[in-house]
């Protein structure tokens, strides 16, 4: 069965240590521009999202490369990035609609998130939780759970 990495924006404190993580495990260096997984911070509201590539069903990216550069990895599910076939075109950048093609800045090379093949860093050093690797199948479970939840404190504040 497929996992995937789940973001519980509840959990989120915008901290990044999924980022760090992230350029570590993939580059060696603590440096956010070289990471697979970036935090937008929206602070008038105070809310954290990280973006990553969601591993999906019919990707996109996949889609568009002109050279097969794309293929998921039957193993883990994720959808991986073979740099020797990878021309540079960009166009999975352009068609990715959660920014998880990314181009490092240093190198121009394409990079996205392998799932740090089933053992995701980014996820291992979320001190919060706000990012978890679960079965594809809970996802739909942990939501709907969610949204009783947020239902039920709703109905505590009104009674």
């Amino acid at each position: 069965m497929q996992k995937l990495i789940l973001f519980d924006p509840d959990k989120c404190t915008g901290c990044r240590r999924c980022v760090l993580a992230c350029s570590l495990a993939k580059e060696g260096v603590f440096n956010s521009e070289k990471a697979r997984i970036g935090v937008i911070s929206i602070w008038e509201v105070g809310i954290h999202v990280p973006m990553f590539c969601q591993q999906c069903t019919k990707p996109l990216c996949a889609d568009v490369c002109p050279v097969g550069a794309i293929s998921r990895n039957e193993k883990t599910g994720a959808m991986v990035l073979e740099p020797n076939l990878c021309i540079g075109c960009k166009m999975c950048v352009t068609v990715c609609p959660f920014a998880g093609c990314l181009i490092n800045p240093h190198t121009r090379a394409i990079m996205k998130c392998d799932l740090c093949d089933g053992d995701p860093q980014c996820v291992k050093y979320c001190e919060f939780g706000a990012l978890e690797f679960v079965e594809a199948d809970e996802v739909a479970y942990i939501k709907r759970k969610a949204g009783v939840d947020k239902l039920a404190t709703a109905f505590k504040q009104i009674a």
